[in-house]
């Protein structure tokens, strides 16, 4: 196991004389924090362990929080016969027979696998040729949406440039990742795709080229039955879709990318390890919860902006849009997540931000350490733009000089900032960034009496639009 660099989170920009929260604040709520860890970490997971959970917690969906430990041990103790094994080996099996994949869910179906995507591959990962993928196929995304035009777009896409290909590069596969089976939009993006599918390979072949993540039971288990694929995996019981990244529903995807899962999950539990024993003030978890909930409460700062300052960031800040969302918002209540890229929206929402209604903390996500040396801007025989006095200054010194001076402008303003830092984007940062914000979600939940799990409002616009459209 390689070391792991720490993420590290730095409140200091929010600790302000106005609009802002004081160290006082911080440690008059950590006995509330400490508790709300204890109900996370001993409470939740003994009910959830019992199966005996109170009315008020249903549902608990507590078991991502481990789950990380448990899939390594478990892989650690048989290679081969272990769900990760089992994972791996579908991936390379799959690398050798196609070169496209299209992952097909919706919500933290496909979100977390994006976000993966994203920040742990090449940022023109599709358009590399096949060996700078490391023979990984390419990965497409869809039934997240019901969108006629890109669906039949990137149909005819996969059909026509596989057209007279042999060997992999004439192939494509699908996941299709849902735990019933019946949300609507991955559904009818399952039955179309496979039928494009089934004229390419035929009926008896299929079984080869789709592998499944769902339940153990239900619609898209017995289709799965019905066309005869065994290699599938479970969406793990107790484990709500937005909390499934680091469970079979994001490493299949990632692994079948070349992700290296392993160091992902070992991230991971290193976080969990922190969580359980850093105090408030040293634990980047409680001490994220403590001061935007104080930002919220105090001084009435609802919406969190995650401001990522990489493009690369961008998808996790989509997934974590949704994991606040459908966690927190409920009962007329939760905190309003907002994502943005910098420094591209520095020159589209800026100006929000710093002039416009102070109801706004800005969480930075800052890379400390780039995959690629600085690019320099250069010297040029045409100065027009009066940049050779900047000639030796790189991407990276632009980037850190936006950050500095943005934070420099909403501290000399009173607004509230606070810092994330990851050592990089790779396994080892990503997977401490998304065990804390899941984790940080759940003790928020638990803070303010709010159950985290579970997700009223969109089973009510399923029901009606699934209504509405059989009354037509």
């Amino acid at each position: 196991m390689a070391k792991i660099k720490p993420l590290t989170f730095d409140y200091s920009g929010s600790l302000i004389p106005v609009n802002g929260v004081s160290q006082g604040d911080i440690d008059g709520i950590t006995a509330k924090l400490q508790a709300a860890r204890d109900e996370v970490l001993k409470v939740d997971l003994e009910q959830y362990a019992s199966g005996e959970i109170p009315a008020e917690k249903q549902p608990l969906d507590a078991g991502f929080t481990e789950m990380p430990e448990r899939i390594l041990e478990a892989y650690h103790d048989d290679r081969d016969g272990s769900e990760l094994g089992r994972i791996l080996k579908t991936a390379t099996r799959l690398g050798e027979t196609v070169d496209k994949v299209v992952v097909l869910g919706i919500g933290g179906s496909y979100m977390g696998a994006r976000a993966l995507m994203e920040t742990c591959c090449h940022p023109y990962f599709n358009e590399l040729p096949r060996e700078s993928r490391g023979g990984r196929p390419r990965i497409y995304f869809e039934g997240n949406n019901v969108d006629n035009d890109w669906s039949q777009s990137l149909i005819d896409f996969l059909e026509s440039d596989s057209s007279g290909k042999e060997g992999p590069e004439g192939n494509w596969a699908i996941v299709v990742i849902s735990k019933s089976g019946g949300t609507l939009e991955t559904a009818a993006a399952f039955r179309q795709f496979k039928a494009a599918l089934e004229k390419k390979v035929g009926a008896e072949n299929l079984k080869d080229f789709i592998v499944p993540v769902t339940g153990a039971s239900g619609k898209l288990a017995g289709l799965a039955d019905a066309i005869g694929i065994t290699d599938r995996y479970l969406v793990p019981d107790g484990v709500g879709g937005r909390f499934s990244i680091l469970s079979a529903v994001g490493l299949l995807p990632a692994a079948i990318m070349g992700i290296d899962v392993v160091a992902l999950l070992e991230a991971a539990a290193a976080m969990n390890t922190h969580f359980r024993t850093a105090a408030v003030g040293q634990n980047v978890v409680l001490d994220y919860v403590g001061v935007n909930h104080l930002l919220e409460t105090k001084q009435e700062m609802p919406t969190r902006v995650l401001s990522v300052w990489s493009k690369s960031l961008e998808s996790v800040g989509f997934w974590y849009d949704q994991l606040l969302a459908e966690s927190l918002g409920k009962d007329e209540r939760g905190a309003f997540p907002l994502t943005c890229v910098n420094s591209r929206d520095l020159h589209s929402r800026a100006q929000q931000h710093q002039e416009g209604a102070r109801d706004k903390v800005m969480n930075n996500v800052i890379v400390d350490a780039w995959r690629h040396e600085g690019l320099a801007i250069g010297q040029s025989e045409h100065d027009q733009d009066q940049l050779n006095e900047l000639g030796d200054k790189t991407l990276v010194d632009i980037m850190s000089a936006a950050i500095r001076g943005t934070n420099l402008a909403y501290r000399e303003d009173n607004r509230p900032t606070t810092d994330i830092h990851l050592a990089g984007v790779n396994e080892s940062s990503v997977g401490q960034l998304l065990q804390m914000l899941m984790l940080a979600t759940v003790v928020e939940g638990r803070l303010i009496g709010i159950n985290p799990y579970g997700q009223p409002g969109v089973e009510s616009y399923k029901k009606y639009m699934n209504q509405l459209l059989r009354e037509t």
